[in-house]
């Protein structure tokens, strides 16, 4: 359903594009916000299922937990950037 919301997100934000709304630019980074810490607790407990069902099996674990730290990154720095969009806007 995040996944959804974020396809959504960004056709709005290419719509926004062309219309170059402030409010609706508001809007969508507060939405993407709320998709993006959902997201944050998805990859965190996908994670957290991936070493349960590695758990013999060291090579793998290592491998789903870069591929973890890279998801769960992505998922921060995106978030960052949404709360720059929100709280950097001049007055």
């Amino acid at each position: 359903m995040f996944m959804m919301v974020l396809i959504g997100g960004i056709i709005a934000s290419i719509v926004n594009m062309f219309i170059q709304s402030s409010t609706f630019d508001f809007v969508i980074s507060l939405v993407l916000l709320i998709v993006f810490v959902g997201l944050v607790a998805y990859d965190t407990q996908k994670l957290k299922g991936y070493f349960y069902g590695t758990q013999n099996d060291t090579t793998m674990q290592k491998k789903s937990g870069v591929l973890g730290a890279l998801s769960l990154y992505l998922d921060f720095v995106n978030i960052f950037l949404l709360l720059l969009r929100i709280f950097g806007r001049n007055k």
